[in-house]
């Protein structure tokens, strides 16, 4: 199997697990009923996940993937708020069904992650991979090296910040919020990030 076919199957076998997870609670939802969801074998799940709870995780990493690919083609000569803004829109008007349905799958298994302690490790891996992202950037925006203690610092506020607008959005909205309080969404995700570095991160950079 290629690994693009192994990531895709990867990706709806955890759809499958995260909507059980969700109507049902994840105790309640075994292998047996993730694997027929599917249309697999239970042995064939097992194979790529090593328990139920590690179904979601890709799912949940579905949860910083908008802001970790906005910040891999953030231009230098842009600030982040002019960027997020752009890259918002662009994903309200590029974004497929099958997008928009795993980002709200993705906001549920945030919110459960709050009372299932598995769920919660997949969360806190996927805001891990953004931190070191994040590290990349900011060692980019301020031409210093990727190890260097200030890069360290401000890509673990700026990731910590990110998780806990994820967190709270969500769980705000999955409180039955509406939508359009947060149509300000790109500003709050660069208001965050600058905030958390002291404004080191979130300027153009000048050529």
């Amino acid at each position: 199997m290629s690994e693009q076919r192994r990531r895709r199957l990867r990706l709806e076998i955890s759809r499958e697990a995260s909507r059980l997870f969700w109507e049902q609670g994840v105790d309640a939802t075994s292998g047996d009923q993730i694997a027929e969801a599917v249309g697999l074998s239970t042995r064939t799940i097992w194979r790529h996940f090593r328990s139920k709870e590690s179904c979601a995780e890709p799912i949940v990493a579905r949860g910083v993937e908008w802001e970790m690919a906005a910040l891999r083609g953030w231009p230098p000569e842009r600030s982040l708020e002019e960027h997020f803004a752009a890259e918002s829109e662009r994903f309200g008007r590029e974004a497929t069904d099958v997008e928009r349905a795993d980002a709200v799958l993705a906001v549920k298994m945030i919110r459960l992650a709050d009372d299932e302690p598995a769920i919660r490790t997949a969360w806190l891996m996927a805001c891990d991979q953004l931190e070191r992202e994040m590290a990349e950037i900011v060692a980019g925006r301020l031409a210093l090296p990727v190890d260097d203690l200030r890069v360290r610092l401000h890509a673990a506020a700026a990731a910590g910040a990110l998780r806990v607008l994820n967190e709270h959005v969500g769980a705000t909205l999955l409180a039955g919020a509406d939508p359009r309080r947060f149509a300000d969404a790109a500003e709050r995700v660069a208001s965050a990030v600058r905030g958390a570095t002291g404004g080191a991160v979130g300027d153009p950079i000048a050529s």
